[in-house]
């Protein structure tokens, strides 16, 4: 069974920074595709940005150019640093990996406001 747990979400002005963080159980980290997700309140839960195990990166378009997704095999960990955050980013984060299987972490709140 795969465990994912998310960390790093919290409080945020309007243009400020968050780095989160995503530790993710087993041995097969390098064949897992890797993605974050979030959910606002009242909407469904939208792709952000992916990290396959081919090293190759997708964003979505309202997150390019302010966030990045990193990955660190050595550590087992993925990463999503957001810079120049929005109000419309205000949701909960979830951290997702896809290989013979689909595990999600419980996510972890992002709030941005002035």
């Amino acid at each position: 069974q795969v465990q994912l747990v998310e960390s790093g979400g919290g409080f945020v002005h309007p243009g400020g920074s968050l780095r989160l963080s995503c530790a993710v159980s087993g041995s097969i980290f390098s064949l897992y595709d890797m993605g974050w997700y979030r959910q606002a309140p009242g909407k469904q839960r939208e792709l952000v940005a992916t990290h396959s195990s081919g090293a190759s990166t997708y964003y979505a378009e309202s997150v390019k150019g302010r966030f990045i997704i990193s990955r660190d095999h050595a550590k087992n960990m993925v990463y999503l640093q957001m810079n120049n955050l929005k109000s419309e980013d205000t949701a909960v984060y979830y951290c997702r990996a896809t290989w013979r299987g689909d595990y999600w972490g419980q996510g972890t709140q992002v709030t941005v406001s002035s």
